[in-house]
């Protein structure tokens, strides 16, 4: 008897592991993006900072430095609920400075797709590891009746 209940409570917590795992490996598998990225454009760099802010969470900001200033653009959540991973951005002068939820589509150990088919622009959010040290975002969707694209290849300039 003592057996059959040593198995028993075996194989539930076997299970409990292996339902507590799921529920944070989507979240886990978008780790990579901890750390500043860099993307050099002709106006000068444009950066995006993440950091882990808890087990079903990670923090992001894009942001500018003109000299001793940081311009911020915008802020995101990258939030595990409910079983399901969400892209939470808070864009400075758009939305009324709420935050529009996109849903992940794919969720990969090098590419994470974010979609929202009801916001003006952009519908879909991508970022697309190529290395450890090298990303590309992209938004793409539909705005005033046309397809567009905007691609933003970035360099980790630092670890956190």
């Amino acid at each position: 008897m003592k057996t059959r209940a040593k198995f028993f409570i075996t194989i539930s917590l076997a299970f409990l592991y292996a339902w507590t795992i799921k529920q944070t490996n989507d979240i886990q598998k978008a780790e990579w993006l901890i750390g500043t990225w860099e993307n050099k454009t002709q106006k000068g760099s444009i950066y995006e900072t993440w950091t882990k802010t808890g087990n079903n969470e990670l923090s992001g900001k894009s942001y500018s430095i003109k000299g001793k200033d940081t311009i911020v653009f915008e802020n995101i959540r990258l939030v595990q609920e409910n079983k399901k991973l969400f892209y939470i951005p808070i864009v400075k002068n758009q939305n009324d400075g709420l935050p529009v939820r996109f849903a992940a589509k794919t969720i990969s150990e090098n590419q994470l797709v974010f979609e929202n088919p009801q916001h003006d622009f952009p519908q879909i959010i991508a970022y697309t590891k190529i290395t450890s040290d090298l990303l590309i975002a992209e938004i793409s969707g539909i705005k005033n009746g046309q397809k567009r694209k905007q691609t933003f290849p970035m360099k980790r300039v630092k670890r956190l």
